[in-house]
């Protein structure tokens, strides 16, 4: 599959912590939103979050960044999958400058109405 947009927001004053720097906390709630959407997409039903892989920061994200989130489905297994997520930040409007900030690699499982895994082919036939 290829990378896909699936998120775009733009940090506000309230995301910050005492540096004036935004949580990585919340870019990690963030992340854990857009790569959530392929998932849910390819079960065509409800997914949750088993493994966060490996999460980078490699730059600070201010207050005012438009940051844009892709995704790319890595791995497709029978109840799981695993999903690389890029960051793109896009600062500074005066003088524009693009960034990556994050990259994350996180695993989702398909699961049924009682939370219980559920293979990707139920998904399909249900469909």
């Amino acid at each position: 599959m290829p990378r896909e947009l699936v998120l775009r927001v733009m940090p506000m004053p309230a995301d910050a912590n005492a540096n004036g720097d935004i949580f990585g906390g919340w870019i990690m709630a963030q992340v854990d939103l857009a790569g959530s959407v392929l998932p849910s997409r390819v079960s065509r039903g409800r997914v949750t979050t088993v493994a966060v892989n490996e999460f980078v920061f490699k730059q600070p994200v201010s207050v005012g960044d438009l940051l844009s989130f892709y995704a790319q489905v890595t791995r497709i297994g029978r109840t799981s999958i695993t999903v690389h997520v890029e960051v793109i930040a896009e600062r500074n409007p005066a003088d524009p400058q693009v960034v990556k900030v994050t990259e994350a690699n996180l695993t989702y499982v398909a699961i049924d109405r009682e939370g219980k895994p559920r293979p990707f082919a139920e998904a399909q036939a249900q469909a």
